[in-house]
């Protein structure tokens, strides 16, 4: 989904509800815009607003929840990859292959992840291109420990590989967006509906029409947030590398 196309959409679709509302007023009788006509109106007017902004706060909630836990994602795995570089560094000369590999590793799925923004796709292909986890673990193993402090250098570095590949598998399972488009669909009808009903009661002016477009606008502006947050590495608002960017600088060290 692009979030602009489809925000463009919404302003289009709020407007036009606006026109239709203005255009029912010019054909209505007087006294079905009057007394109790115009109250019952409002009444469901305001109940619509209601619903629609609770409806818009529990999505903009999903989907901040969903942004945050990208981020925290690529944090943990800054974490992870210090914590490998460590117990690899503590293994000597022995382990200064592997850690050569896992910088490599780092920085090509980085460079990758945020010029592509696709971190399912980069997690799916990094079982087949190498490096990748798999080719490491299979060189921190073929390192010869010499005495107990490089096995358990040994076994902290294969435990941190681990929680990386848990972290990988966690993107995967991840895939896809976690906006559901029949809701916000029958969001933005609640706004078009809300913006004709105000209209049925408003005059046909510069100011009227101002007010509308801000409107517009304004709706439309916390969906593309909210589909910008959805596609947490694709778009305006997108996660940050700068953990992984601050671990592989110390990892190149």
């Amino acid at each position: 989904m692009n979030p602009i196309s489809i925000s463009l959409a919404v302003v289009a679709v709020v407007m036009g509800g606006a026109m239709l509302g203005g255009y029912v007023r010019q054909r209505l009788p007087k006294h079905h815009l009057e007394g109790d006509t115009r109250d019952i109106v409002r009444a469901g007017i305001g109940l619509l607003a209601t619903l629609s902004a609770l409806v818009l706060g529990l999505i903009i909630a999903s989907a901040k929840s969903s942004f945050d836990t990208k981020t925290e994602e690529v944090q943990t795995a800054a974490v992870k990859l210090l914590h490998l570089d460590r117990s690899l560094r503590q293994l000597g000369a022995a382990g200064e292959n592997a850690r050569q590999e896992l910088v490599q590793m780092v920085r090509m799925r980085v460079d990758q992840v945020w010029a592509q923004r696709d971190p399912m796709a980069i997690a799916t292909k990094s079982f087949d291109e190498k490096p990748n986890l798999e080719t490491l673990q299979v060189a921190i193993r073929a390192i010869p420990p010499r005495d107990d402090a490089q096995r358990a250098a040994v076994a902290k570095a294969l435990q941190a590989s681990d929680e990386l590949a848990q972290v990988r598998a966690l993107v995967i399972a991840q895939r896809g967006s976690g906006i559901i488009t029949p809701l916000l669909i029958v969001l933005v009808f609640w706004f078009t509906i809300i913006t004709a009903g105000l209209n049925l009661f408003a005059p046909r002016n510069g100011t009227t029409l101002a007010f509308n477009l801000l409107c517009a606008l304004s709706i439309a502006s916390a969906i593309f947030l909210i589909l910008e947050m959805d596609q947490s590495f694709g778009g305006v608002i997108h996660v940050s590398d700068a953990p992984l960017r601050a671990a592989l600088a110390q990892l190149a060290r």
